[in-house]
């Protein structure tokens, strides 16, 4: 009897060890400082929102997920800079509002860095590197286009405040500019159904684009025969406050993921964005 009353006494006790150990922990991770990311959530496969957490989503909204390259890059960011990573669904004209007012502390969101936007805030090292590519139909009159030359006439369009719409289809000898869209679901129904000729994209986008719609394509160009721009201009980076001390942290955390990384994350937001994020 003894020795069972000094077993349960035992039980007890590492019973009680054990709850404070959880609890601590639990406290812990509750304590580490929030790392505040915004992105529109409609950019595949750089971001989009889905019904569940498949593939590892971030719930953003009761029932309502973000995913995507930019998810699963902000999830390491944190994870490196020791930050409990909260995900802030924002459409794309609100995301620098959204910074300079301190709701969030960074964009995340397929953004490029161009001379334009370094004026309104800083940005860290790049996360990725991409190129441009114009999305057409396969049945298409533009379907066997090799360079820009072969654009002459068409209408071409990009998403609204972008660099894509703002810097890129002025470069199409003859390009007749169409109204700049919100997103790219509205430029891939545009080109489906024979509104426009074809669309200003990254490459990604594009990879989306013809994965989840087989009557689609994308052109890539040769050097010579695309467009002109500096890798900046395409290359994706994240933007933080003027002045905020903060990019010193990301770039530290980003100098931590490689490669070879960075390219398998890329692959499988790719294989794993919804089609209705994009079609």
């Amino acid at each position: 009897m003894k020795a069972f009353i000094n077993f349960l006494k035992t039980s007890i006790i590492f019973s009680i060890v054990l709850l404070c150990f959880s609890g601590c922990t639990k406290d812990a991770e509750d304590e580490k400082p929030v790392f505040k990311v915004g992105m529109e959530c409609a950019y595949a496969p750089f971001n989009w929102i889905q019904p569940n957490d498949h593939h590892g989503g971030i719930e953003v909204a009761p029932m309502w997920y973000a995913n995507g390259y930019d998810v699963h890059m902000a999830k390491l960011i944190a994870e490196n800079m020791g930050r409990k990573l909260q995900i802030v669904k924002i459409d794309w004209d609100g995301l620098l509002p959204a910074l300079t007012s301190g709701k969030i502390d960074a964009i995340i969101a397929g953004m490029s860095a161009t001379e334009e936007r370094k004026r309104s805030m800083d940005f860290t090292d790049n996360y990725y590197d991409s190129d441009i590519v114009i999305v057409v139909k396969k049945d298409g009159p533009y379907a066997n286009a090799k360079s820009l030359d072969d654009f002459d006439g068409a209408r071409i369009t990009g998403q609204l405040s972008t660099v894509h719409y703002d810097l890129f289809i002025d470069q199409i000898p003859n390009a007749v500019k169409q109204v700049a869209m919100e997103d790219f679901s509205a430029m891939v129904s545009a080109v489906n159904a024979g509104k426009i000729d074809g669309y200003v994209s990254e490459r990604p986008a594009a990879m989306v684009a013809a994965y989840t719609n087989p009557n689609l394509k994308y052109i890539e160009f040769e050097k010579g025969k695309g467009f002109n721009f500096s890798q900046d201009e395409v290359s994706i980076a994240i933007g933080v406050k003027k002045g905020n001390p903060i990019r010193e942290e990301i770039n530290a955390a980003l100098s931590k993921i490689d490669n070879e990384t960075r390219t398998k994350l890329m692959e499988e937001a790719v294989e794993h964005q919804p089609a209705s994020a994009i079609d």
